[in-house]
């Protein structure tokens, strides 16, 4: 299997990020739209226009495909990573528990005023 962190990103990763920034947009949008009821609807007509577009189902379709495709690829790499992290947890644990290393204690000065008599023996 290939080392998935390696990897560069797809496009359709990418092109994922930028739907669901626009859903969040529109949502806050909408939400935040003050303009009625009719405003709204014009909004979801508008939506509905765009999501029944062939192109933007075409695209629908290539990321189910994906999805698909990728799947088992996906489950595969969360078993490999999770036997990785419960083989592991017996040292992760101990280090949690251990106690932290001690430091020394820093040197203390001489309060001010006070004078070392061993400055000023010749």
């Amino acid at each position: 299997m290939t080392d998935h962190a390696a990897v560069a990103p797809v496009n359709g990763e990418i092109m994922r990020g930028k739907l669901v920034l626009l859903l969040g947009v529109g949502i806050g949008y909408v939400l935040g739209a003050r303009a009625g009821r009719e405003r709204y609807e014009e909004i979801k007509r508008a939506v509905s226009k765009l999501w029944n577009d062939p192109r933007v189902q075409h695209q629908v379709q290539n990321v189910e495909e994906f999805a698909k495709d990728k799947a088992p690829d996906v489950v595969d790499f969360l078993g490999e990573t999770a036997k990785k992290v419960v083989a592991r947890k017996p040292a992760a644990s101990k280090s949690a528990t251990s106690k932290p290393a001690s430091r020394k204690p820093a040197a203390s000065k001489p309060a001010a005023g006070s004078s070392s008599t061993t400055a000023k023996k010749k």
